[in-house]
Formats: structure tokens, sequence, C-alpha cells
């Protein structure tokens, strides 16, 4: 944990570039990792003239994952941060290869925004700037990896007082406060849902998790890198020890078993709670790797990570894709999530299980009748609404949250959108404005704004604006493509 990020460096560095360049076939970028004379690292791309000849290069200036299985590297432009479409994937096949998610763009995905609340599981003391969407100071994190008082607390006073003073101890507390300091990473359900008023900083080691937020998982079982805690929710050995297995059980959080030592380690704790016997034995001293063996998981490729639900044999995860019947959620834990969480997480997921997204309208259409002051059940039905055509329905809703909640996003991209179809182009231009405000990554959004403003007559204003895309993002092409059109026409597009 102490290693899962960093500023990229030599003494940081575990990649090899032996076979630092690959094509995605789909589309048919190249992408080249280099080593830049600072020490950090970059990624170029270029696509054969005959598809565009589109091409770029950015610096991949900080890292986020220790290595154990995969590392991550964040751009940066103008204290934005993104996460770069390449990773590094160790193990017996090291190579570089498209970050997890990235293998459906039909481009170089730049601008995926690094937003503070999934930093958090691998920085600390974050430094991000208010009112934005994913801008931070310099240096992002004041601290690289999981510090000490992620899981211990403040630590002030057990400075001040020279190590006399006590800090959180996670084995002393009540099982559910326990539990969660490993949560708060290691358990990312299908949907979070953070509780009215609350945010990433909310949760405090000794606190439940669940006074911050709520976890939804699905009632079809699969592991997914972060989905530790609930497969061993879901695993024989927890449901028949209860409260008395817990991460801490296998995992000391300060040290790692060698290589060598790994599979003796692991089996003394097996046999810390089974009974010696001669069949064990039998089959000799390795229990995880048939009890816990390595699997790929759903939502990431080119890793594979261990089954923390302890199969008495070995299966496969079970692939969810938007046409899994009879897709449900559940809150986890014992105490049921309240109506307003549920009605969210059902919104949430409906972006990724369209299936559900009826019942999300309806969840939330009750939900707001007794929560009007809700910015975030607001603006999830508003999308709705506008994703299903009821413009009318949508826009009082934005405007009521952006009120409620000036430093989000989504209400002013949403505005924008509906004032571009009405042909309302000057507010539009406002609207989208202010979202590029708080996030420029919004490279779709940017290409309309540009749109708008070419049809307002303003063809200087467009042609920065495509420009500012294309810096960020010079795979995007339909802005390269808009750009192209506005240099080549006189006067503004005909409106249809």
């Amino acid at each position: 944990m102490a290693q899962s990020s960093g500023r990229v460096a030599p003494q940081t560095a575990i990649e090899r570039f032996d076979r630092a360049a690959f094509t995605h076939e789909p589309s048919g970028f190249r992408y080249r990792i280099s080593k830049r004379p600072d020490g950090a690292l970059s990624v170029g791309f270029d696509q054969p003239a005959a598809a565009g000849g589109l091409s770029g290069e950015k610096g991949m200036l900080y890292y986020a994952g220790s290595g154990a299985a995969a590392r991550s590297y964040l751009l940066e432009s103008d204290g934005f941060l993104f996460v770069s479409p390449v990773a590094w994937y160790s193990g017996p096949t090291a190579h570089w290869g498209l970050g997890p998610g990235y293998n459906g763009y039909g481009y170089p995905f730049l601008t995926r925004p690094v937003l503070p609340g999934c930093l958090t599981c691998h920085a600390s003391f974050l430094n991000p700037t208010a009112g934005t969407q994913n801008r931070f100071a310099d240096p992002p994190f004041t601290e690289g990896g999981v510090a000490c008082e992620r899981c211990h607390g403040p630590g002030e006073a057990h400075i001040a007082a020279a190590g006399k003073s006590k800090m959180v101890n996670p084995a002393k507390l009540p099982p559910d406060r326990r539990d969660s300091i490993c949560a708060q990473c290691h358990l990312s359900g299908e949907v979070r849902v953070m509780r009215p008023g609350l945010d990433w900083q909310s949760y405090h080691p000794g606190d439940r998790l669940s006074d911050s937020l709520s976890v939804f998982v699905n009632n079809l079982p699969r592991r997914t890198v972060t989905s530790h805690v609930e497969n061993l929710a879901q695993s024989a050995c927890q449901r028949v020890s209860g409260d008395k297995l817990w991460c801490g059980s296998c995992h000391d959080a300060h040290s790692v078993p060698t290589p060598a030592a790994r599979a003796t380690y692991f089996r003394n704790k097996c046999l810390a709670c089974h009974v010696k016997r001669a069949n064990y034995r039998a089959h000799g001293d390795d229990c995880v790797s048939c009890h816990m063996p390595k699997g790929s998981v759903a939502d990431a490729e080119h890793v594979v990570f261990t089954d923390h639900s302890i199969p008495r044999r070995p299966r496969p995860p079970i692939e969810l894709t938007s046409s899994s019947p009879h897709f449900e959620l559940a809150a986890f834990g014992p105490e049921p999530a309240t109506r307003r969480d549920t009605a969210l997480a059902y919104a949430i997921a409906s972006t990724r299980q369209p299936s559900v997204r009826e019942k999300a309208r309806e969840l939330l259409e009750a939900v707001v009748l007794t929560s009007p002051d809700d910015a975030e059940v607001l603006l999830y039905l508003a999308e709705i609404y506008r994703n299903s055509g009821l413009d009318d329905l949508a826009l009082p809703l934005y405007r009521r949250a952006a009120l409620l909640d000036p430093s989000q996003l989504t209400a002013s991209t949403g505005m924008g959108a509906i004032y571009f179809q009405r042909s309302d182009l000057a507010k539009a231009v406002i609207h989208w404005q202010a979202a590029l405000r708080k996030n420029p990554g919004l490279v779709l959004v940017a290409t309309n704004l540009a749109m708008a403003q070419w049809r307002q007559g303003n063809r200087p204003a467009a042609e920065a604006t495509l420009r500012g895309v294309l810096e960020l993002s010079p795979g995007f092409k339909p802005a390269a493509d808009l750009l192209r059109q506005l240099t080549l026409r006189p006067g503004p597009p005909a409106v249809r």
C-alpha cells in the first residue's frame, strides 16, 4: 500500500521498455511509451494517414498502483489530472497495454478525469481545487501511497506525544468499524452512494463506513479488482466464523510474505481455524492455490486477482452484461438501505444497465416528492428525463440542482444540451463554458460549444475552443473534423 502512487522517477521505475509499443487493432492507433529526460514517462500515439493521420504525445508524470498486478499513469494539463489510456501489467508476461475500460474507444481517450474519491485510495493528503471536478494543486498529493492515517486516524497528537498518544487500532474496534477500515477501498460493489451532504473526505478510521455511504452489490456474484470484502462475505469460512474472520486474520498491513514463504504463511493462517487433518497434508502445503486461486476479473483485462470467496473448487467469474436477466441491487451489510440511496443506486447502475432505467425513474420520482432539495436526486432524475426526450421535465430539475450545488457540472452540461437543441445558443454557450471551467476534458461538450459559437458567428472563439480540445485530446476526431470544416467554410453552418 505504501507504494500505490507517486511521481514517476527513475527510483520508482518497475517498467520494461523492450516491448514499449503496441497497436490497438480496432482503431488502428499505435501507442508507444518512452522515458523522458526528466525521468518521467510519455505516451505517444499515431494513426495511419489512410485513417486520418491523427497523432500526439503526452507526459505521464504520476503513477497509481503498486505494480503488484498493474500500474496506471496520470496525465496533467493546467493542474487538471486525467488517466492515461496505457498501463503497465506485471507478472510473467509483463507488458504494456490499454488500461481497463479503454479497449472500446476508437481513439486515444486522454480525458478520463481523476476524481478525488478514486485517487484517495491510492495516495494520501490530496490537494484538490475547490469548485472543480479534477483539478489539483502542485503536487496533487502530499504523500504517495496509503499513509498510516488511512487506517489509524489523525496522527498529530501521536507525534506530539512522541508515540505515547493512542491512535486507532483496527483490531481493537467493534467488528463493523474494524471492517470498515478495509472496506473503504476494498469494497467497491456495483454502486456506491454517498449519504446526503457527505463526500470522499467524510469517512474517518473508527467510524462505520455505512454512516458515510451505502455500498450496493448485484445479485449475480462476480470477481472484480476491489471486491475482496464482498467476496469474503460470500465464503463459507466467513458465514461460519462470523465476525471472527476479517481481513486482518490473514493479512498483515505492514508486511507481505516473500514468494518463497507465501504458501506456508497462508497455510498457517488457514490452520488457525481448520483442524489439522492428514488429508490436508496429502494435498500439499499450498492451501490458497486450490481454495483461493487467482483468476480473471470482470472489470479489467490482463490481470488476475485472488478469489476471496474461498471456493471449495475453483470457478470462473461471472461476466455481467447489459442483457443479464433479473439484475437487482441490494445494500451490502446488515442494515437496509434508505429509499433515497436505493433510488440513486439504480440510477447510477442504469448508465451501464439500461434495463433498470425505468425502475430508477420510478424510484427517483417517489423520492423527489419527499426530498425536493436533494441535488443528487434531482440531477439523476433530470438525466433520465433528458435521455428519454423529456426536456420540459428535465430543465427545472437541472435549474434547482444548480442552485443547491453550484460545484457540480452535470446540470450545466444538461442545460447546455437542451438550450442548444432549442437553438438558444447564448444560453447553451454560457452553461457549457461553466462546465468546462470545472473540467476542460469534456471534449464532446467542448466540440458542441464550438459548434454553438460558430453558429453565433463567433468563428475565432469556435476555432480557439477546438484547438483547445485537440491540445488536450489530439486523437478526438469530431473536433478535428469540425475544425477542418470551419477553416474551409467562410460562414457559419446552416441550422437544421
